[in-house]
């Protein structure tokens, strides 16, 4: 059913159900949060698959190079596909296809089937482009950085809760009988069957738009047509703000991944932290998305208050530049407690970073939202690959040094020659990385806006204004 009176929201009001917006909000980052929880799921128990599988530590490095890169490749899709058919239909499917290879994963028997699925699983990534491109459709500019960043933040919430959440799952099967050993496959095939479901309901309780779905509006002639979205596509190609976006976003999220995805290891090798601990202090880290991302979103939309469109970029390129000082620091100290609060702050200025990426993404390109959120998006994963890679190169290399630098000197002394040439390797990887986000902070203040952009981006917060009032 079309309701062409129908407007984006321009407040982000959480208990307001009855409202479109509202309610695609909530359906959104929590799919998002599902997606994230079973794409990082199998984390938790890596122990237990590398024992069961009998994985090298090449295989286990590359399954989590495989994890990412598969997104690279599905988010740039999805963003298109956005553009084309809508957010409800994309993530319905995304849900529903993706769910397959999170379950398979807990049918796995080899270590190349075990690879395999962690490249499709690395697709439900794409969820993140799905959901800004829906919150971007439905919330106003004068606040849709904010709704972006929370439901960006919430959902990504779902890469840290799983560390609480899949050794909970595993305990409840345990209790009904089921081996220890066998808990991480049954834990996988239920997160996997959540998603499906969460498809189902993504299908039935969302809309593309305030006012309708993409395929209605079309046919009513209320919307452009596909013909005018391929010639939008091909624009946003050509614009070099999508592609230092995407550097800006590989610079923050890619590198984000990254960090969570080491620092458990750095945290033990450096600081001779147990196990336990080296988890809860990632997990605090990962924990910050239920507000940190919020803050770049919103500050972002403050600025672009004050100072419209490049007060967006002002702010982004700050927060940016603020988070790559702070991984430098954290890469030189030596001290734990110090190390622990450099590492807050680098949290904090990371997932703020993100907020504001994409409080600056929707003002792109109106007309190709999705193309534009994909593209960036994807970025953001390409710059997990790059980080990864070359703290497992570095990390390889120095290992495998301390290892010969050592041999026949029994197996503790090698295992501590090797735990702490990792740690000065990634410490060394961290100081470039950090370097290079510096680097993309001072590139972000190339991103320029016309006027025209900046009156548009003024009349659409109007009318938005305008409609509420008269509702």
């Amino acid at each position: 059913m079309i309701n062409l009176s129908a407007t984006k929201s321009t407040k982000l009001n959480l208990l307001d159900f009855k409202n479109i917006s509202t309610r695609t909000f909530w359906i959104t980052s929590i799919s998002f949060f599902l997606c994230f929880f079973s794409w990082f799921g199998i984390v938790p128990f890596m122990p237990d698959v590398v024992k069961d599988l009998g994985l090298t530590p090449d295989q286990k490095w590359n399954s989590i190079i495989l994890a990412v890169s598969g997104t690279v490749f599905a988010r740039l899709l999805i963003g298109k596909l956005c553009d084309k058919y809508g957010p409800r239909l994309c993530y319905t499917w995304l849900l529903m296809l993706g769910a397959i290879p999170v379950i398979l994963c807990g049918l796995v028997q080899t270590p190349l089937q075990f690879l395999i699925c962690r490249l499709f699983i690395g697709f439900i990534g794409a969820s993140f482009v799905i959901t800004q491109v829906h919150t971007s459709l439905m919330f106003a500019p004068n606040i849709v950085g904010t709704a972006n960043a929370t439901s960006a933040g919430w959902g990504n919430l779902g890469g840290g809760a799983n560390r609480l959440g899949m050794p909970l799952i595993a305990a409840a099967v345990v209790s009904f009988g089921v081996a220890d050993a066998d808990a991480w496959r049954y834990s996988m095939v239920i997160a996997g069957v959540v998603c499906f479901l969460m498809g189902l309901v993504y299908f039935f309780f969302t809309q593309d738009t305030p006012q309708g779905n993409f395929k209605d509006l079309r046919a009513s002639g209320n919307m452009i047509s596909t013909k005018k979205d391929k010639v939008g596509f091909l624009t946003v190609l050509k614009d070099y703000r999508v592609w230092i976006l995407f550097f800006v976003y590989a610079a923050c999220f890619g590198i984000e991944l990254t960090v969570y995805g080491t620092m458990d290891d750095y945290l033990q090798n450096n600081f001779m932290l147990e196990r336990s601990t080296a988890g809860n202090i990632v997990l605090s880290f990962a924990l910050m998305n239920i507000f940190a991302r919020t803050l770049g979103g919103f500050f972002g939309d403050k600025f672009g208050k004050l100072k419209g469109l490049k007060g967006r970029v002002i702010f982004l390129s700050f927060i940016l530049s603020i988070q790559g000082i702070m991984l430098i620091t954290f890469s030189t100290t030596t001290s734990l407690v110090i190390g622990v609060i450099f590492l807050i702050l680098f949290s904090l200025s990371v997932q703020m970073a993100e907020g504001a990426t994409f409080s600056v993404v929707p003002f792109i390109n109106k007309k190709a939202i999705g193309s534009v959120s994909g593209i960036v998006g994807a970025g953001g994963n390409v710059g997990a690959f790059l980080a990864a890679f070359l703290l497992k190169s570095q990390s390889a290399t120095a290992e495998q040094a301390a290892i010969i630098a050592n041999e026949g000197l029994g197996e503790k002394i090698i295992s501590a020659a090797q735990s702490t040439a990792s740690a000065s390797a990634v410490s060394n990887g961290y100081f470039i990385i950090g370097f290079m986000v510096v680097l993309a902070s001072i590139l972000a203040l190339r991103i320029r806006f016309s006027t025209e952009d900046e009156s548009v981006s003024n009349i659409d917060a109007g009318k938005s204004t305008r409609k509420l009032a008269t509702n």
